[in-house]
């Protein structure tokens, strides 16, 4: 069965040092790894892995029932030999994360869940992925990293949009130097989530106003972070890319941020829309604003405008914009102007001929292999990067300190704007070490 039909059935830096690497005495060379969480995001990871012929997945866990059943029904079709199951507390996971035979661990579990899971994982002497968010709160930061460095083992964030092709054709081109010195860059994840965040626990694709128990799927948690918290909650997603187009933690940092928040209406505005104001769920009061804007201010001089917009009606778009002394680049009008480059002064180009030449070596080696993986592609990138990581025991591609700070930028956030948008500055979980560290990310055709 090919990856096509496979999909279309089953779809309903601070150096770390070297770890030891960990066959278990097996005859072959196949990374093993465990997968923790398999709904729908988790099941994705499960998907890519089984489709790679130098990977094998001895594990699995979730407490779920019905998200067991829809994961061992992807290795039934594909024709491979079952997983052992962990479930049945909250905890099943730590027996996972002692099997001696995994390599890796790949975490997609709600965001409280991250980071004991890597912090254990990495405790087992395992390469841990961790899905974004890695961290919540600051001190959750510090303790991935706090445990990366106290056991010499890796983790990986899987920011998949850091993969995308038309931010590594970007980051290319910054590498090669055609945008001059870097300035600026705008991005975000403005991302009607108003069907994620409510779900009438009848089926998974959401809908209704249902969140907590009575849901299913991610508006079984996730909005609750929409009732406690106001800040930038998903901040990595645009973030993740400018850090690789600036150097953070590589020659470069963030220093500060500032943060403000709308009123919040748009959460209050769908259930009374969709069940009128006597539903009990209309008396909810919603702490997160409807779009919150965070400005961060960096070591080498440059800014970076994050926005978070995720309870209004609105197109898909992370607002990509790549600004430097020698010209610009704007995702959403598929635009570029490069002085003395673009044919006509002050008048944008299309970014098409520019996609093409300047395509990322990674991408250009890759693309047939991506084909109709999640999102474009970037799926198979992500999860490829991490068991690189292993296969050569080195650092991954997006590092622990990456996870780190980006993720960060939440609980910051929200500090900013309980001070009434007063400056808040960004730890350097490097120690001083993004002054030497050399880049990791994007290198090559291979990494």
């Amino acid at each position: 069965m090919n990856r096509r039909s496979f999909i279309s059935k089953t779809a309903s830096a601070a150096a770390l040092p070297y770890i030891p690497f960990k066959f278990s005495q097996r005859s072959d060379s196949k990374i093993r790894l465990g997968f923790i969480g398999t709904g729908f995001r988790g099941r994705s990871h499960v998907m890519q892995a089984l489709f790679r012929d130098d990977v094998e997945i001895p594990a699995i866990c979730d407490i779920d029932a019905d998200a067991v059943k829809r994961t061992l029904k992807l290795f039934e079709d594909k024709g491979v030999k079952a997983p052992q199951v962990y479930t049945g507390n909250d905890y099943a996971y730590k027996e996972l994360c002692k099997k001696e035979d995994l390599d890796g661990i790949v975490i997609s579990t709600p965001w409280r869940w991250h980071v004991p899971m890597a912090v254990d994982g990495m405790k087992a002497g395992k390469y841990t992925a961790v899905e974004v968010s890695a961290t919540v709160t600051l001190q959750e930061s510090w303790d991935l990293v706090n445990t990366a460095e106290e056991t010499g083992s890796h983790c990986m964030i899987l920011e998949n949009v850091c993969y995308r092709r038309d931010v590594m054709t970007v980051l290319n081109m910054i590498r090669k130097g055609m945008f001059g010195e870097m300035l600026y860059a705008h991005c975000g994840y403005q991302h009607d989530l108003r069907d994620v965040k409510f779900n009438d626990g009848k089926n998974y694709n959401g809908g209704g106003v249902e969140f907590g128990e009575k849901a299913l799927a991610e508006a079984r948690w996730r909005t609750q972070h929409s009732i406690d918290r106001n800040g930038d909650i998903y901040p990595t997603h645009g973030l993740g890319p400018v850090a690789h187009w600036f150097d953070i933690n590589r020659g470069n940092k963030f220093n500060y941020l500032t943060s403000m928040a709308t009123k919040a209406r748009g959460l209050h505005k769908h259930i009374v829309d969709q069940a009128g104001e006597d539903h009990p769920n209309a008396k909810v009061k919603f702490k997160l604003g409807d779009i919150v804007t965070t400005t961060i201010a960096c070591e080498n001089g440059e800014n970076i405008v994050l926005i978070h917009d995720t309870n209004s009606p609105r197109p898909y778009s992370l607002g990509f914009r790549a600004q430097g002394t020698e010209g610009v680049w704007m995702r959403d009008n598929n635009s570029i102007y490069l002085q003395n480059v673009s044919e006509k002064a002050h008048r944008w180009e299309s970014f098409d001929e520019y996609a093409e030449k300047y395509d990322h070596p990674l991408w250009k080696k890759h693309a047939e292999s991506a084909e109709n993986a999640g999102h474009g592609g970037i799926d198979f990138f992500v999860l490829r990067g991490f068991i690189e990581a292993i296969k050569n025991k080195v650092a991954p591609p997006i590092d622990v300190y990456d996870a780190a700070v980006w993720s960060a930028i939440s609980p910051l956030s929200e500090l900013s704007i309980a001070r009434g948008s007063s400056p808040v500055e960004i730890p350097d979980f490097t120690r001083g070490a993004w002054k030497t560290n050399k880049r990791i990310f994007g290198l090559n055709d291979d990494y």
